[in-house]
């Protein structure tokens, strides 16, 4: 195996179309020869690129360069305009910066050094960086490996479900930060002047703004092959994108969804050489070097099975022997969890005129969002929202592929939101459910959907998948009962004999439980919802059950 040692090249300048400069850190094998390049973007500083690679810097997110370079590559690290080292104005994923990725791409393929050939690399922002820059298939190319990257900034990250997420003005005012300020008062680059968080709230639809930043539009023009790895775990910020950029992309391509759980796991994944060296290299080696590996001969999707804790091998995606099974949302009480109404989830169907479930909000309990403090001084996340758990898995339940939640609600206000959590409750004793404990839960998936953003896109949703214009608010008519089809991310997940599936609804989340990726209750959520689950309006969650045997 070879082992390079690292001639590195800092503050390398490159001059742009427009005369901005943009700067880069080359890591190259200090040996003579062509190497191909692993291409990494972001606005994260290549100076600090030499802090330790650990979850607490989650912006530390170029995988282990040095080890890279041992196996025979270069790396080139640019600071995107307006940030780091280069000149010019930060956009946020702009035209601009897009097309000076092309240039650069075209920079490195010219060096002496390099082979001709250009991976792209990189975690969250250098993934979303490689998903637009495949998009225009610049010569030079040859594959891309988006690890946790969204496609769709709107959809994704800042308005799940035309709902108003704050993880990014959050993430913008540390980016900031970062990038300027510097230990005893000295300084870093000029102060960042776009002002992102106000074009984020000025822009609440999915218009031009979002559109030029989201590479989903373009995927299917992507013609270089694609290594698309995302997280179970990531469902507020990149989950979504893994999986429908693998979906979109025309190309030669292969999808991983690892069994992180959180965004620190999946950072720390990426920290690690033996996960490069499985997952990665062959990809690289074989676009990037020629080699005759055989890797995209195997199956082209890997998924980890969540409560199962197995990987599995598909071969394709969303898996068509998957069963579509009716969960209907029903009165109650399931007797094994308290929260507003204690409702039923059942494969049985409703029936005619059973009583609906209504909840008022805000409600007087909710300190953090939904979440509430109970009587042992921890927060519950579910006492004051609604639920509807099913009874005890007479055997385990294997869900593998998108989810519905097709919901009939009414409300007494013109607009409402709604925020779905599929969890598996785990048993629970009799004596501690006597004493009014909270049975144990694991989180398996999320949706969203503002209720007036209910219009869908009918070109682009399918039964599995509605997809949302976010183009044209209708408001409700207050008292009337309209019908909802509500995306919540897809899974691989088995509810194990004896385990319960709970569905969670409310209006709101709350930073207790959902993080930095949680959405802020705003003060015009004053009203009644009223969900119906009668036989004509069989509320019903749809997930897609694999046979037991498999």
């Amino acid at each position: 195996m070879p082992d390079y040692a690292m001639k590195v090249e800092k503050d390398v300048a490159v001059v742009m179309r427009d005369g901005v400069r943009i700067s880069l850190c080359v890591y190259r094998p200090d040996a003579p020869g062509r190497f191909p390049a692993l291409f990494a973007a972001s606005p994260y500083q290549y100076e600090m690129d030499e802090v330790p690679a650990f979850p607490l810097f989650l912006w530390r997110e170029t995988g282990p360069v040095e080890w890279y370079v041992g196996q025979g590559y270069a790396y080139v690290h640019a600071d995107v305009r307006g940030a780091g080292r280069s000149d010019g104005e930060f956009e946020f994923m702009g035209s601009n910066e897009q097309q000076d990725y092309i240039e650069l791409i075209a920079w490195i393929v010219r060096q002496s050094w390099c082979n001709g050939r250009v991976g792209g690399i990189g975690q969250s922002y250098y993934a979303m960086a490689q998903w637009l820059m495949a998009t225009y298939n610049p010569p030079g190319l040859a594959c891309i490996a988006p690890y946790d990257g969204l496609v769709d900034q709107y959809r994704g990250s800042n308005y799940h479900g035309g709902i108003y997420c704050s993880y990014r003005s959050v993430w913008y005012t540390t980016l900031r930060a970062d990038n300027q300020h510097r230990l005893a008062g000295r300084h870093g680059r000029a102060p960042m002047r776009f002002d992102l968080v106000g074009a984020m709230i000025d822009h609440p639809l999915d218009d031009e703004f979002w559109r030029v930043r989201s590479p989903y539009w373009r995927l299917d023009k992507i013609k270089c092959p694609v290594l698309s790895i995302g997280h179970w775990g990531k469902m507020g910020l990149h989950l979504r994108g893994n999986i429908l950029g693998y979906e979109e992309v025309k190309a030669p391509k292969k999808l991983v969804v690892t069994g992180a759980r959180n965004t620190f796991e999946a950072h720390r994944l990426f920290d690690q050489v033996e996960f490069h060296e499985k997952e990665l290299l062959p990809f690289y080696d074989l676009h990037l070097k020629g080699k005759n590996n055989g890797f995209m001969e195997s199956e082209p999707i890997r998924l980890f099975v969540r409560g199962a804790n197995v990987w599995r091998a598909e071969a394709e995606w969303p898996p068509r022997h998957a069963t579509p099974v009716a969960y209907y949302l029903r009165q109650g009480p399931s007797g094994s969890v308290t929260s507003l109404n204690d409702g039923g989830l059942s494969t049985e169907a409703p029936a005619e005129g059973e009583a609906p479930t209504s909840y008022t909000y805000p409600d007087w309990e909710w300190v953090n969002g939904v979440a509430v403090i109970g009587p042992d001084g921890r927060v519950d996340p579910v006492r004051r929202v609604l639920t509807f758990v099913s009874a005890p898995l007479a055997a385990d339940l294997d869900v593998t592929g998108p989810i519905v939640l097709k919901l009939y609600a009414s409300s007494t206000a013109i607009d409402t939101q709604f925020i779905v959590k599929l969890t598996d409750q785990q048993p629970q004793d009799e004596a501690a459910r006597g004493k009014g404990d909270q049975p144990a839960y694991t989180p398996v998936s999320k949706g969203w959907l503002k209720a007036s953003h209910r219009e869908k896109d009918m070109a682009r949703s399918t039964p599995q998948r509605p997809f949302y214009t976010h183009t044209n608010p209708q408001p409700l008519t207050p008292g009337e009962i309209y019908a909802f089809d509500i995306e919540v991310l897809p899974v691989a997940y088995v509810f194990k004999q004896g385990h319960r599936v709970r569905l969670e609804l409310a209006n709101g989340d709350s930073p207790a439980t959902d993080g930095v990726f949680s959405h802020p209750y705003h003060p015009s959520l004053i009203g009644t919802d009223t969900i119906h689950h009668d036989r004509a309006h069989a509320s019903r969650l749809i997930l897609p059950v694999l046979a037991r045997e498999r």
